[in-house]
Formats: C-alpha cells, sequence, structure tokens
C-alpha cells in the first residue's frame, strides 16, 4: 500500500471542483448576457471555458517549462539528483517524474504535470549548489506530494477559469464605460436590476475568485509539506531548506505572477498589508512550525 492510495478519490475531487468552476464562469457569463441583451456572451463563456480546460489540462507542463527556460535533466548529468527523486517516487508509489534544472542562480523549484504519469520536477541551478542532500530530498518530496495529490492540474485550471472570470468582468465594466446598452435597459424595473447586479458581479467576483485561489493554493502547500515530510521521515530537510529558500535575496529572473503560486516559495516577495492578504503561500514561519510539530 502507498501514500496514495486515494488516488482514484482526489481525480474524482478534482473533477469536481473543475466542474463547479466551470458552473461559476457560465453563471457570470449569463448575468452578463442578460445585462447586455446578448445571449452570445453566455456562448463564448461556455465554449471558452471548456476549450481552456482541456487546453491546459493537455499542455500545462509544455507552457510552463517553456516559460521557465527548463531543460531536462538525465541519470547520467546528474545521477545524485536522479536517484534522489528515484527513490522517492518508488517510496510513494508514483512513477518516475522527469526532470528538468532552469539556469538560476535563485533557490526555487516546482512540479509541473497533468497527472502522475505525465509528473515533471523543476529546480534551479541555484538550489542544487546552495542545498544538501537532505534539503534537496525534502525539496523533491514536497514536489513529488503536488504531484501525488494532483494538486497541478487543479492548480492550471482554476488558474486558467479565474482568468476567465476577471476577463469577462473587465469587458463588461468597459461595455458599460462606453455607453454600452441592450434592450433590457429600457426596462425601468428587471432591466435596471439586472444591469446593477452584472456590474457588481463584474467587480466583485474577480477579487472573491482570486481570493479564492489563494486560498486553495495556501492549503495545498500546507499538504505537500505534510506528505513530503511523511515521504523522507525527515521533517527538518524540508524545513532547513524552506528557510534557505526564503532567506535568499538573489532574485528570480523569470518570475511572473502568473506562474508565482507553482514554486515551493513565492519568487515575488513583496512586503505590506495587501501583500499578506494576496499570498500565494502561507508564511514560511509556520511551514516550519508545522513541519517541526509533526
Amino acid at each position: 500500500m502507498t501514500l496514495y492510495t486515494q488516488k482514484d478519490n482526489n481525480i474524482r475531487k478534482t473533477w469536481l471542483l473543475i466542474t463547479v468552476f466551470l458552473i461559476i464562469v457560465i453563471g457570470v457569463g449569463w448575468v452578463f448576457s442578460l445585462a447586455m441583451d446578448t445571449p452570445v456572451i453566455l456562448l463564448v463563456a461556455v465554449i471558452f471555458s471548456v476549450s481552456m480546460s482541456f487546453i491546459s489540462y493537455w499542455k500545462s507542463d509544455k507552457i510552463v517549462l517553456a516559460m521557465s527556460h527548463a531543460y531536462p535533466v538525465s541519470m547520467q548529468d546528474n545521477p545524485e539528483l536522479y536517484r534522489i527523486v528515484e527513490n522517492l517516487a518508488v517510496t510513494a508509489g508514483l512513477p518516475m517524474p522527469k526532470i528538468y534544472v532552469m539556469n538560476e542562480s535563485a533557490p526555487n523549484a516546482f512540479a509541473t504535470g497533468r497527472n502522475p504519469e505525465h509528473g515533471v520536477i523543476v529546480f534551479t541551478r541555484g538550489l542544487l549548489e546552495m542545498l544538501d542532500r537532505s534539503e534537496i530530498e525534502g525539496v523533491a518530496a514536497h514536489e513529488l506530494s503536488h504531484i501525488g495529490n494532483h494538486d497541478i492540474l487543479l492548480g492550471t485550471v482554476v488558474v486558467v477559469l479565474i482568468g476567465f472570470v476577471a476577463l469577462a468582468s473587465d469587458f463588461f465594466l468597459r461595455w458599460s464605460f462606453w455607453g454600452g446598452k441592450g434592450k433590457n435597459r429600457d426596462n425601468d424595473n428587471g432591466g435596471g436590476i439586472m444591469i446593477a447586479m452584472a456590474l457588481i458581479l463584474a467587480i466583485f467576483a474577480p477579487i472573491s475568485a482570486k481570493l479564492i485561489q489563494l486560498a486553495i493554493s495556501r492549503k495545498r502547500e500546507f499538504l505537500a509539506d505534510a506528505s513530503g515530510a511523511l515521504l523522507t521521515r525527515y521533517p527538518e530537510g524540508l524545513a532547513s531548506a524552506l528557510k534557505k529558500i526564503s532567506n535568499s535575496d538573489i532574485p528570480l529572473k523569470v518570475a511572473n505572477k502568473a506562474m508565482a503560486h507553482m514554486y515551493i516559495s513565492n519568487p515575488l516577495k513583496k512586503k505590506g498589508f495587501f501583500s499578506k492578504i494576496f499570498m500565494t503561500h502561507p508564511p514560511v514561519e509556520e511551514r516550519i512550525a508545522k513541519l517541526m510539530s509533526s
């Protein structure tokens, strides 16, 4: 029995969440279509959400690998790293993921791939140079746990669908600003109420969706930490790695907001009240404290 005996259950939960997000996107499109008195918006919402979900499912790994300029590493290139990941994959009962390296001095790592059979773990050159074996093992176990928990697919689809909510809301606000109107505007009762509802939705839906996405991301980081510690049976390794990574001041050149949530530690380090609200990761101090108390 492996650490991922609930694989089928995780898959069902993942597709349930995808379905919920599809319903939300279709609902946003429906409200906007009524307010603008054109069913085309709803049709576009349905087509776009479904097509982007399939694209993100099949092409997510290729997209993020291209964005990060990562290159593949074989056993001949780095036998020690390969054996670390291979041993952890065997312990977890997962297929051996592909290993990639980014030519970046900043210490960091992330995982991608639509399912465990197509899993990929990416390490930066700086991480491999800065961390010792037990710390690299902790990072690898954390990323393997993301793959085993199907977090990559979930995170990718959530990003795509929430991005659509933001685009649709922005389109409606611009349409309203430039005096757009439909037949409903001639109705002082139902039409006016629908327009008001759509405006409120256009303003608050993207914010709410983003906060939900970030909350999911933080929860999955805690889960990956716990699963990774269970894999190595040495939580101190991951805790030490997190401390070194978070204390590094070396910038990650390819870092961007779209991928920030995927890394083991947020490469976009900002301070302030609003940055705490919109954190993609839990505070490192909390993660380390949970690891050391496990």
